[in-house]
């Protein structure tokens, strides 16, 4: 059963689903669970931690899935999975060096641009890894600019490690300044947005405590004590089909979870 989250239910439609799933191979039973309970059109997974000669290409595909993945060992890698054919296929940003971290991944699938992001955690304010994150997405409000048009039905979603306002945070006092709820991090997402992206939950829900991470420590998930950092970004034709978004709470209290849960934004066709 799909906990709704105060976050409505789903429909008919074209289904996106993105999720961090922290590492594919050790969460690839709650991942098949998923695609055969769930049936999204279109799966966006961030931190997959796989080399792509080791991706589970085989068994996925026997659900009935095409994919596009790109991974490297051990952290970050990014991957769509969908039941329809994957398209324009965009596997970094303009400027990444080959060896560059594997967090960008895009397609077009069934008249949608479809672009799944797996933005740096920063680690703490103020260090080199918090400044690479604000030039990292700095850099993709440039991508957006060169590659797309808001006027395209475009839906960039991912583990963005950023809470946008304090009513995607617990503990709003706690987390005040720190990372991943930093005010410099909140203003680089929204120029990242300000190419024309809507924040497809709040499209739908204004009130507070909807999250999408919890800490792995204990009861955290249980006390809901978490943040909202994975999103469903839309550009205003897709924000004019989207007809609802659910986020899928009771993954997280699964044995052996993501310390993140899935988000599906549904589309009206």
């Amino acid at each position: 059963m799909v906990a709704r989250d105060r976050a409505g239910g789903t429909g008919p439609g074209m289904k996106i689903t993105t999720w961090n799933v922290n590492g594919l191979r050790a969460r690839l039973t709650h991942v098949v669970d998923f695609l055969r309970n769930e049936k999204p059109d279109v799966l966006c997974l961030q931190e997959t931690k796989v080399e792509d000669h080791a991706f589970p290409r085989a068994l996925l595909e026997d659900e009935g899935y095409e994919m596009r993945f790109c991974g490297q060992k051990g952290y970050n890698g990014v991957a769509i999975l969908a039941r329809e054919s994957l398209e324009e296929v965009c596997l970094a940003m303009p400027g990444d060096a080959a060896d560059a971290e594997r967090r960008v991944l895009g397609a077009k699938v069934r008249g949608f641009h479809v672009l799944d992001l797996y933005v740096p955690n920063g680690q703490a304010v103020g260090t080199d890894k918090y400044h690479f994150k604000l030039d990292w997405l700095r850099r993709l409000r440039a991508f957006l600019d060169i590659r797309y048009s808001a006027q395209d039905p475009l839906v960039v979603v991912g583990d963005f490690n950023v809470a946008l306002d304090d009513r995607d945070v617990h503990d709003p006092e706690w987390w005040h300044e720190k990372i991943l709820c930093s005010l410099p991090e909140r203003q680089a997402m929204r120029n990242v947005m300000a190419f024309g992206l809507d924040d497809a939950l709040r499209l739908h829900h204004q009130q507070g405590g909807i999250y999408t991470w919890w800490h792995y420590r204990a009861g955290a998930a249980f006390a809901d004590d978490g943040l909202r950092i994975d999103y469903v970004l839309t550009s205003p034709p897709a924000t004019a089909r989207c007809t609802g978004v659910v986020v899928h709470k009771d993954l997280r209290l699964h044995k052996s979870p993501s310390d993140h849960v899935p988000v599906t934004a549904t589309f009206a066709d």
